[in-house]
Protein backbone atom coordinates (compact mmCIF):
# COMPACT_ATOMS: atom_id res chain seq x y z
CA UNK A 1 0.00 0.00 0.00
CA UNK A 2 1.03 3.86 -0.63
CA UNK A 3 2.80 5.37 2.39
CA UNK A 4 2.89 8.83 1.82
CA UNK A 5 6.05 9.58 4.27
CA UNK A 6 7.91 6.95 2.97
CA UNK A 7 7.51 8.32 -0.61
CA UNK A 8 8.70 11.83 0.61
CA UNK A 9 11.25 10.32 2.52
CA UNK A 10 12.76 8.28 -0.60
CA UNK A 11 11.97 11.89 -2.79
CA UNK A 12 14.95 13.52 -0.67
CA UNK A 13 17.33 11.19 -0.64
CA UNK A 14 16.81 11.33 -4.56
CA UNK A 15 14.54 8.13 -5.48
CA UNK A 16 11.78 8.42 -7.10
CA UNK A 17 9.95 5.89 -5.17
CA UNK A 18 10.27 3.83 -2.07
CA UNK A 19 10.85 0.51 -4.34
CA UNK A 20 14.28 2.38 -5.53
CA UNK A 21 15.75 3.09 -2.34
CA UNK A 22 14.98 -0.72 -1.23
CA UNK A 23 16.53 -1.97 -4.35
CA UNK A 24 19.58 0.30 -3.65
CA UNK A 25 19.76 -0.56 -0.20
CA UNK A 26 19.73 -4.52 -0.99
CA UNK A 27 22.26 -3.74 -3.71
CA UNK A 28 24.34 -1.82 -1.15
CA UNK A 29 24.07 -5.02 1.39
CA UNK A 30 25.59 -7.45 -1.01
CA UNK A 31 28.82 -5.17 -2.04
CA UNK A 32 27.30 -4.56 -5.25
CA UNK A 33 28.52 -1.03 -6.74
CA UNK A 34 25.68 -0.11 -9.31
CA UNK A 35 24.64 2.63 -10.89
CA UNK A 36 21.61 5.06 -10.69
CA UNK A 37 19.67 6.71 -13.12
CA UNK A 38 23.64 7.00 -14.87
CA UNK A 39 22.39 5.11 -18.08
CA UNK A 40 20.20 6.98 -20.79
CA UNK A 41 18.95 4.99 -24.10
CA UNK A 42 17.31 7.05 -27.25
CA UNK A 43 14.28 5.44 -28.28
CA UNK A 44 12.24 6.11 -31.02
CA UNK A 45 8.47 6.93 -30.57
CA UNK A 46 6.90 9.23 -33.35
CA UNK A 47 10.21 11.35 -31.65
CA UNK A 48 13.25 10.54 -30.42
CA UNK A 49 13.09 10.11 -26.55
CA UNK A 50 15.35 9.47 -23.81
CA UNK A 51 14.93 6.72 -21.48
CA UNK A 52 16.74 6.53 -17.91
CA UNK A 53 16.73 3.00 -16.61
CA UNK A 54 16.89 3.11 -12.68
CA UNK A 55 19.69 0.84 -12.18
CA UNK A 56 22.84 -0.51 -13.87
CA UNK A 57 24.76 -3.64 -12.58
CA UNK A 58 27.99 -4.06 -13.10
CA UNK A 59 27.74 -7.04 -15.31
CA UNK A 60 25.72 -4.72 -17.93
CA UNK A 61 22.25 -5.75 -16.73
CA UNK A 62 19.67 -2.88 -16.29
CA UNK A 63 17.36 -2.99 -13.62
CA UNK A 64 13.65 -0.96 -14.15
CA UNK A 65 11.55 -1.03 -10.84
CA UNK A 66 8.09 -0.71 -11.31
CA UNK A 67 5.44 0.09 -8.75
CA UNK A 68 2.59 0.58 -11.06
CA UNK A 69 3.08 -0.83 -14.46
CA UNK A 70 0.88 1.62 -16.86
CA UNK A 71 0.16 0.94 -20.19
CA UNK A 72 2.55 3.90 -21.33
CA UNK A 73 5.59 2.09 -19.35
CA UNK A 74 4.44 -0.81 -21.26
CA UNK A 75 4.47 0.38 -24.91
CA UNK A 76 7.79 2.27 -24.12
CA UNK A 77 9.28 -0.98 -22.71
CA UNK A 78 8.28 -3.07 -26.11
CA UNK A 79 9.63 -0.02 -28.03
CA UNK A 80 13.17 -0.19 -26.58
CA UNK A 81 13.42 -4.01 -26.62
CA UNK A 82 12.40 -4.46 -30.14
CA UNK A 83 15.08 -1.19 -31.30
CA UNK A 84 17.81 -2.37 -28.80
CA UNK A 85 17.74 -6.23 -28.49
CA UNK A 86 21.17 -6.46 -27.43
CA UNK A 87 20.60 -4.81 -24.26
CA UNK A 88 19.14 -6.85 -21.06
CA UNK A 89 16.72 -4.87 -19.39
CA UNK A 90 14.66 -6.98 -16.26
CA UNK A 91 12.29 -5.58 -13.97
CA UNK A 92 11.45 -5.47 -9.79
CA UNK A 93 7.95 -5.47 -9.12
CA UNK A 94 6.56 -3.99 -6.11
CA UNK A 95 4.12 -6.70 -6.65
CA UNK A 96 4.20 -8.98 -10.11
CA UNK A 97 0.80 -10.48 -9.23
CA UNK A 98 -1.14 -7.52 -9.54
CA UNK A 99 -3.47 -7.50 -12.44
CA UNK A 100 -2.95 -4.85 -15.36
CA UNK A 101 -5.86 -2.51 -15.16
CA UNK A 102 -8.94 -3.15 -12.86
CA UNK A 103 -10.80 -5.33 -16.01
CA UNK A 104 -7.62 -7.23 -17.38
CA UNK A 105 -7.15 -11.00 -15.87
CA UNK A 106 -3.31 -10.77 -17.09
CA UNK A 107 -0.90 -9.65 -14.23
CA UNK A 108 2.32 -7.98 -14.54
CA UNK A 109 4.48 -11.15 -14.51
CA UNK A 110 1.92 -13.01 -17.01
CA UNK A 111 3.07 -9.59 -19.12
CA UNK A 112 6.82 -10.17 -18.65
CA UNK A 113 5.83 -13.97 -19.74
CA UNK A 114 4.59 -13.11 -22.57
CA UNK A 115 6.85 -10.22 -24.54
CA UNK A 116 9.67 -12.60 -22.59
CA UNK A 117 10.90 -9.71 -19.83
CA UNK A 118 12.65 -11.38 -16.99
CA UNK A 119 11.41 -10.05 -13.67
CA UNK A 120 11.63 -10.66 -10.08
CA UNK A 121 9.36 -9.08 -6.95
CA UNK A 122 10.41 -6.57 -4.50
CA UNK A 123 14.23 -7.22 -4.81
CA UNK A 124 17.01 -8.14 -7.07
CA UNK A 125 18.26 -12.03 -6.91
CA UNK A 126 21.72 -12.59 -6.44
CA UNK A 127 21.39 -14.87 -9.28
CA UNK A 128 21.01 -11.95 -11.61
CA UNK A 129 24.03 -9.67 -9.50
CA UNK A 130 26.54 -12.46 -9.53
CA UNK A 131 25.18 -13.74 -13.53
CA UNK A 132 28.66 -13.28 -15.85
CA UNK A 133 28.65 -10.12 -17.86
CA UNK A 134 27.34 -10.35 -21.76
CA UNK A 135 28.00 -7.39 -22.78
CA UNK A 136 29.04 -4.30 -20.56
CA UNK A 137 27.85 -0.82 -21.90
CA UNK A 138 30.40 1.79 -20.77
CA UNK A 139 28.63 4.80 -22.65
CA UNK A 140 26.39 7.00 -20.67
CA UNK A 141 24.14 7.18 -23.78
CA UNK A 142 22.73 4.63 -26.11
CA UNK A 143 22.12 5.68 -29.26
CA UNK A 144 19.31 4.95 -31.61
CA UNK A 145 21.03 3.69 -34.75
CA UNK A 146 18.00 2.63 -36.57
CA UNK A 147 16.77 4.99 -39.60
CA UNK A 148 15.96 8.17 -38.37
CA UNK A 149 12.68 9.26 -40.14
CA UNK A 150 12.59 13.27 -40.20
CA UNK A 151 8.92 14.35 -40.56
Amino acid sequence: MYNKKAYAASRRKGFRSGLEEKVQNKLKENGVHATYESLKIEWEDLAYRKYTPDFLLPNGIIIETKGLFTPTDRRKHLLIKKQHPELDIRFVFENSRKKLNKRSTTTYAEWCGKYEFVYATKEIPNDWINEVAKSITHSSFIKFTGEKKYV
